[in-house]
């Protein structure tokens, strides 16, 4: 299964921004589905997780600024993030959850920075 992850770049400090990642083929509505995140040096991070039926999750490190969310109809999960700060510079992937090996895309990089 392909996941392509897009909607990154530079934001300042206290901006927002949303991921979208769309997945091909027809299982997407049977996964639960995550953000992840990898910044330089750091090993890659859970971020939020969404079942089939909408139940949420996220890391401490997020709560309350990053909302997760998908639409089934059109493959998509999607990241709406605020507030941002200068600390979630990373670049973000989508993947099952939990994820699988195969299915890393190639992320897309966000950067806050002023």
């Amino acid at each position: 299964v392909q996941l392509q992850a897009s909607g990154g770049g530079l934001v300042q400090p206290g901006g927002s921004l949303r991921l979208s990642c769309v997945a091909s083929g027809s299982i997407f509505n049977l996964r639960a589905m995550a953000w992840y995140r990898q910044a330089p040096g750091k090993q890659r991070e859970l971020l939020a997780s969404i079942t089939s039926g909408g139940n949420t999750n996220y890391a401490d490190s997020v709560k309350g600024r990053f909302t997760i969310s998908r639409e089934n109809t059109k493959n998509t999960v999607y990241l709406q993030m605020i507030s941002l700060k200068p600390e979630d510079t990373a670049v973000y992937y989508c993947n099952f959850f939990p994820a699988a090996p195969t299915s890393w895309g190639r992320g897309t990089q966000v950067t806050v920075s002023s």
